[in-house]
């Protein structure tokens, strides 16, 4: 009996041991953070980078085309692609449907995963691909669900492109899907934007 309680005891202690060692390893939300403004650094230094939406909203089209920082913290930085109709730009609660394929940053690696079609990734998620798995949101109307869980950075593109349009968007966590948001994961979009005909 009393080399079971040994052993029950030597295990107690084995357990709380590890348990301690487990909670060293880790991360702090803050620390997280900071993981994540490396990953987008690593991501924007491979990229030519404004500091600011050009002033007449005319922006550089292309693949070569540098990510504009949409706001002054730097949370989103958007590529364009295609500008999209300039003559038929988003209105308020216009059902905007979405393909859109994501890469997570933490993944971004040049030397590893480069190659024309997306550098520096091993894959991606979303629906570019499927057309049987529809998203979408209402534009600027936060009281939808679905604009409040898809966040405002997905629809900036909007307040400057037309509808047809095809953007990259870097997006902090923060700014992010609001299911995502503790996650603390930076996403590269790839994003084409549709107006519903309904």
């Amino acid at each position: 009996m009393k080399s079971l309680r040994n052993i029950v005891a030597l295990f107690v202690i084995a357990a709380a041991g590890w348990a301690m060692t487990g909670c060293n390893d880790t991360k702090s939300y803050a620390e997280r953070l900071a993981d994540e403004t490396k990953y987008i650094n690593a991501f924007l230094a491979d990229q030519r980078v404004v500091g600011a939406v050009p002033e007449d909203s005319v922006f550089e089209v292309g693949p070569d085309a540098p990510y504009y920082r949409l706001d002054e913290d730097g949370n989103v930085y958007m590529q364009v692609l295609n500008a999209g109709d300039k003559d038929k730009k988003a209105k308020y609660n216009d059902l905007v449907y979405v393909r859109f394929t994501r890469y997570n940053l933490e993944a971004y690696d040049m030397e590893k995963y480069g190659d024309e079609d997306v550098p520096g990734f091993p894959g991606g998620e979303g629906n570019a691909e499927d057309v049987t798995y529809t998203e979408q949101f209402r534009y600027q109307n936060f009281s939808s669900s679905s604009s409040y869980q898809w966040g405002e950075c997905i629809q900036v593109p909007l307040a400057f492109l037309g509808y047809g349009c095809e953007v990259n968007i870097v997006v902090r966590s923060a700014n992010s899907r609001t299911d995502e948001i503790a996650n603390v994961i930076p996403f590269l979009y790839n994003v084409r934007y549709y107006k519903s005909n309904i």
